[in-house]
């Protein structure tokens, strides 16, 4: 099992910058597939940035691509979101699971992952 606790949400202007924080406990292994998710009010979710622990290849989602960073650091998911637009306000939350190749670690798939904890609410204002 795996346990993972999101932070970090908040409200901002737009154009401005959050950085999102995941803890992950649990079972301890070194191939992750970890990423974060996001679901606005009436939209579906949608996977937006992954990271495979064990090489740290990362993917984006176009709609995030040169705006967001993930990175892995000791047991911790980080998103740092930069350039934040009105369209990017919804529900944050990070996932993983556990993955021996990384073949699975797109970004689209992040939403799929197996593992997931609560959300922090992204608001972005014009």
């Amino acid at each position: 099992q795996m346990q993972m606790v999101a932070s970090g949400g908040g409200s901002v202007q737009a154009g401005g910058s959050l950085r999102l924080s995941c803890a992950r406990s649990g079972y301890s292994y070194n191939r992750y597939c970890m990423g974060w998710f996001r679901q606005a009010p009436g939209k579906e979710r949608e996977g937006i940035a992954s990271i495979y622990t064990y090489n740290k290849n990362t993917y984006y989602a176009d709609s995030v691509k040169g705006r967001f960073t993930i990175s892995y650091a000791e047991d911790t998911l980080y998103l740092q979101m930069n350039t934040l637009t009105p369209e990017d306000t919804a529900m944050y939350y990070c996932a993983a699971e556990y993955s021996s190749t990384g073949g699975s670690c797109g970004a689209s798939r992040s939403h799929l992952f197996r593992f997931s904890g609560q959300g922090t609410q992204v608001t972005v204002s014009s």
